[in-house]
């Protein structure tokens, strides 16, 4: 190598460790943030720009959901089961032998209205009397069979039950569901 590209290189080299040097003086020059468990309050985050939500477990809603589908088979009905997350996203879905091809979207379908409004679908439907356009809401179904799952008060989960022959029974079948997880 000639000398101006040893003097180049050299040059280029301290940059470059000045540079990485100064990045990672500037990155720890911040106070780091307290963990969670220092923070006062136990459910309050130790940053102020995030939350946090509570979700069932693929377990805890998979046993919802077998709940829900044993409490309809005691009673000899043939019913589809849907568990959703907090955001309405499935998290599992149980179709009964026998169940009709359309209660696997209405029980989804019954779910995400329960979790979306934090109520049971029977109460909803009685809303539309009131409010006809809230059936537009793509995604949604007002008809009994669906209840939410709350923990602390907020929704994490939505139980919706389809099949049966009345959104009366869907729903009972969706709380023994909703029910199961509290044992």
């Amino acid at each position: 190598m000639n000398t101006r590209t040893r003097v180049l290189t050299g040059t280029a080299l301290v940059v470059a460790l000045g540079a990485g040097t100064f990045g990672a003086v500037s990155a720890s020059a911040t106070p780091a943030a307290a963990p969670a468990a220092a923070s006062s309050k136990k459910d309050e985050p130790a940053d102020k720009n995030f939350t946090t939500s509570t979700h069932l477990t693929i377990d805890a809603a998979t046993r919802a959901a077998q709940a829900a589908l044993q409490a309809a088979q005691n009673e000899n009905q043939k019913v589809t089961v849907a568990v959703v997350d907090r955001n309405g996203n499935t998290v599992v879905t149980l179709r009964g032998d026998g169940a009709g091809p359309q209660s696997y979207e209405s029980a989804q379908r019954k779910a995400f209205t329960a979790v979306s409004w934090n109520a049971p679908t029977s109460v909803l439907a009685g809303r539309l009397a009131q409010t006809p356009n809230l059936k537009d809401i793509p995604g949604t179904l007002f008809l009994g069979g669906g209840t939410p799952v709350q923990a602390g008060g907020a929704p994490v989960a939505g139980i919706g039950v389809a099949g049966a022959p009345s959104g009366d029974l869907d729903e009972k079948f969706a709380k023994a569901g909703a029910d199961a997880l509290a044992k």
